[in-house]
C-alpha cells in the first residue's frame, strides 16, 4: 500500500486536494474518490508518507482514545470525530494518520480495517476491542474501556521507569567516573611509574592494559559493542532463543517476581477488558496472548485455551498454574459464581497493580544502598591499583 498527493474536483468543478493512504496505484486512488463523489484531477505518489507515521507517542495515544471516546458517547458519528481530531491533533504524524483513517471510514471501510494499517502504534488490544465493539453494537462501552485499559498500562509503565531512574543515574555516573580513570589517570601512572622503574603489581598491569585498549583500540572496543548488540538483537529473534530469555526474565532470583506480576496483571487486565465488551472466552484469550508479550505466558495461556474448550472454569484454569497468585484466582471463582467475571478479574488486576508498586519500593530499598556500596567498592579497588606501585616504592625508600 502507497500514499498519494491528489488534486480532485466534484460534480460543480469544487477541486480539492490532500493525501490518500492504503492504494495501491492511482487506478485505485480514482475509484476510492469516485465512491464519495470526487474524480481524480493530478496524483503524485509521496514516497515518505508512511515513515512520519512512527513518531506518535502512547501518551498521544493515550488521549486520543479518551477524546474518540468522550466525542462518540456525546453522539457525533464516528467521521466527526475524526475530523475534528485530526484537526485538533499538534502531532503531524497522528494527524496524517487520522486523515488516512477518516478516508477509509468515508469510502464504507469499517473503523477496524481503516486502523489496521497502523496496528503497531495503536496495539492489536485496541484494534480487537473496535471490532468486538462494532460487531457487538458497544462501540462507545469499547472505546471507554479501551481509553482506561491504555491509560493503566502507560501509568504502569511510567511508575516503573520513574522507580528506576536512580539506580540507572548511579550508574551511568559511575561508569563515566570509572572511563574517566581508566583513559587520563591511569595512563598518567603509568607514565611515572616508567620513569622510577618500579615493579608493577597484577592489579596495576591489568589497569595499564586495560587503559591502553581504551585509549589506542577504542574504535575497535566501539565497534565490538555495536557488533553485540546488533547480533544480540537478531538472536532474540529466534523463536527458541526468545523463549529461553523469556523463562530466564520470569524466574530471576530478584526482578523473576516483578517480571511475573507485570506479565500477569498485563494478562489479566486484557483478558477482563476484552470479555466486558462480549468477546468469547477463548476469542479473549487470543487477543490477551498478543499483548503479553512472553513466550512462556503465551504458552500457558495456551494450554488454558484447551482446558476452557474442553469445560474448564477460568479459575481452574488459572489454578493450574504457579504463574496466577491467589488473589487472581480467587477473584475469577468469585466472579464466575456472581456472573460478572470482567469486574472482578478487573479488581484482580488493581490488586497486582499496587503489589507491583510495592515489590518496586522493596527492591529500590535494597538495591540503591548495594548499588553505591558496589560502585564505590569498585573505584576503590582501580584507585588502589593505581597508587599500589607508590607504596611500595615509598617502603623501598
Amino acid at each position: 500500500m502507497s500514499s498519494y498527493w491528489y488534486i480532485a474536483k466534484d460534480e460543480n468543478g469544487n477541486k480539492l486536494s490532500g493525501t490518500y493512504s492504503n492504494v495501491n496505484s492511482v487506478s485505485h486512488l480514482r475509484e476510492e474518490l469516485t465512491k464519495i463523489g470526487y474524480s481524480l484531477v493530478k496524483a503524485r505518489k509521496e514516497k515518505e508518507a508512511r515513515q512520519r507515521t512512527t513518531r506518535v507517542s502512547q501518551k498521544e495515544i493515550v488521549a486520543f482514545t479518551f477524546k474518540f471516546s468522550g466525542m462518540y458517547s456525546a453522539g457525533l458519528s464516528v467521521l466527526k470525530c475524526l475530523e475534528t481530531l485530526e484537526e485538533q491533533s499538534e502531532n503531524h504524524a497522528l494527524r496524517q494518520i487520522l486523515g488516512e483513517v477518516r478516508q477509509s471510514v468515508e469510502t464504507g471501510t469499517s473503523l477496524k480495517k481503516a486502523f489496521e494499517p497502523y496496528e503497531e502504534i495503536f496495539s492489536s488490544f485496541f484494534l480487537g476491542m473496535i471490532e468486538a465493539g462494532e460487531t457487538g453494537g458497544q462501540l462507545v462501552k469499547s472505546l471507554e474501556m479501551s481509553a482506561v485499559y491504555l491509560e493503566k498500562r502507560l501509568e504502569l509503565k511510567e511508575k516503573i521507569k520513574a522507580a528506576f531512574v536512580y539506580p540507572a543515574v548511579v550508574s551511568v555516573v559511575c561508569i563515566l567516573v570509572i572511563t574517566g580513570l581508566i583513559i587520563f589517570v591511569v595512563p598518567m601512572f603509568s607514565q611515572i611509574y616508567g620513569r622510577m622503574n618500579v615493579a608493577l603489581p597484577g592489579p596495576t598491569l591489568f589497569l595499564i592494559v586495560l587503559s591502553e585498549i581504551a585509549t589506542k583500540w577504542w574504535p575497535l572496543v566501539i565497534g565490538g559493542i555495536v557488533a553485540v548488540v546488533f547480533i544480540a538483537k537478531r538472536l532474540l529473534r529466534e523463536p527458541n532463543i526468545r523463549a529461553s530469555v523469556d523463562r530466564i526474565k520470569l524466574s530471576l532470583p530478584i526482578f523473576g517476581k516483578l517480571n511475573r506480576m507485570i506479565v500477569v496483571a498485563r494478562f489479566v487486565r486484557t483478558f477482563a477488558t476484552l470479555v466486558s465488551v462480549g468477546v468469547p472466552l477463548l476469542e479473549a484469550l487470543d487477543g490477551a496472548r498478543l499483548v503479553v508479550d512472553n513466550v512462556q505466558m503465551s504458552g500457558i495461556i495456551d494450554e488454558m485455551k484447551e482446558a476452557i474448550r474442553t469445560g474448564s472454569s477460568v479459575a481452574k484454569s488459572f489454578k493450574a498454574h504457579a504463574i496466577f497468585p491467589p488473589v487472581v484466582i480467587q477473584m475469577a471463582d468469585s466472579g464466575e459464581q456472581a456472573g460478572v467475571l470482567p469486574e472482578m478479574l478487573n479488581k484482580g488486576a488493581e490488586f497486582l497493580d499496587k503489589d507491583i508498586d510495592r515489590t518496586v519500593q522493596s527492591l529500590l530499598i535494597k538495591l540503591e544502598p548495594a548499588l553505591t556500596l558496589g560502585m564505590g567498592s569498585l573505584i576503590g579497588v582501580i584507585l588502589l591499583g593505581v597508587y599500589l606501585p607508590m607504596f611500595d616504592y615509598m617502603n623501598h625508600i
